[in-house]
């Protein structure tokens, strides 16, 4: 299929991964095999294969093109108006960006719905940063969150992703998005984190409802966030979150390592938690090498280091 709509956007200054631009798998309309409550895009029933694809070659001019206009570009991220592991092409998409990317990183935003499948787990092996969603360790909440087509099987998709895992060398990100009634519940949180312990990713991003959802679903709060990060004990979390808490008080040299850790923290997170006081305090333990600095999928985590 030809198009005449936008096959590039961006870039954009991502806080996760640098100067991102983006490709879009299903430029005219949305094709997916999800219909997650909190998707932005409009509510549409979900499909098994995609029906509408542009030519690789035309992806390939576009890119060309956009990377020299957009020379500073740090990484080219695949996604689409729904899921892009559906795009038909997508092996001969990415052997082709690899070929042209240069210094460059690949991303890829999927919902996991196909990395069972070992022909998209190959594809996806190709791929510099894979990043999945895992918002449900449970067919109940599959079925009531992400709405999945009835070609697909949650236990399928959970087994897949843990099977990718064990394999794949490069960056693997999962994000979870949490939506308040549905997948916040004590139990379901603590079988996410049980599967997040197998795959064991390079990071773990949660956030919850910031933008318009296609249907009538809430959000939950910063500090329910984390408090969740905070039992995902041993992985590397990051929060996304518009809304953000700063601690009641300061803290002294001993509550910051304390904090530290229990949970690694991100430049953003210190930023959001402590005020001036315990941020020059935290530097003087940076400058004292009491901090540990580890980059996971381009974040830094600050952690306290060993004795």
């Amino acid at each position: 299929m030809e198009t005449n709509q936008p096959l590039t956007f961006g870039p954009v200054n991502s806080r996760r991964f640098g100067i991102s631009l983006g490709i879009d798998l299903s430029p005219s309309h949305k094709q997916c095999n999800f219909d997650c409550l909190y998707c932005e895009l409009e509510k549409q029933k979900t499909i098994s294969i995609q029906t509408n694809s542009v030519p690789v070659e035309q992806y390939i001019v576009a890119i060309k093109e956009a990377l020299i206009k957009y020379p500073e570009t740090e990484v080219i991220t695949i996604t689409a108006n729904g899921e892009p592991t559906m795009y038909p092409f997508l092996d001969q998409l990415v052997d082709q960006l690899n070929i042209i990317k240069g210094e460059k990183k690949l991303l890829i935003l999927s919902n996991a719905s196909l990395i069972w499948d070992t022909n998209i787990a190959s594809i996806l092996h190709k791929i510099d940063i894979v990043k999945l969603s895992l918002d449900c360790a449970t067919k109940e909440c599959f079925s009531k969150l992400d709405r999945l087509d009835s070609s697909l099987d949650s236990q399928k998709i959970i087994d897949g992703i843990i099977g990718f895992s064990k394999s794949y060398t490069k960056e693997l990100v999962i994000e979870v998005l949490f939506v308040d009634t549905l997948n916040n519940k004590q139990s379901e949180i603590e079988k996410i984190y049980a599967i997040l312990k197998e795959i064991h990713p390079s990071r773990v991003d949660i956030g919850t409802i910031d933008r318009p959802p296609a249907y009538d679903v809430k959000p939950i709060s910063y500090e329910e966030l984390n408090n969740i990060a905070y039992q995902f004990v041993g992985l590397n979390v990051t929060i996304a979150h518009r809304h953000k808490i700063k601690l009641e008080k300061s803290l002294d040299i001993e509550e910051i390592l304390n904090l530290l850790d229990k949970r690694p923290q991100t430049k953003e997170d210190l930023e959001n938690l402590l005020d001036e006081k315990s941020l020059r305090l935290f530097h003087q333990l940076l400058d004292n090498k009491q901090v540990t600095i580890r980059n996971q999928a381009g974040v830094e985590f600050y952690g306290k280091r060993k004795s």
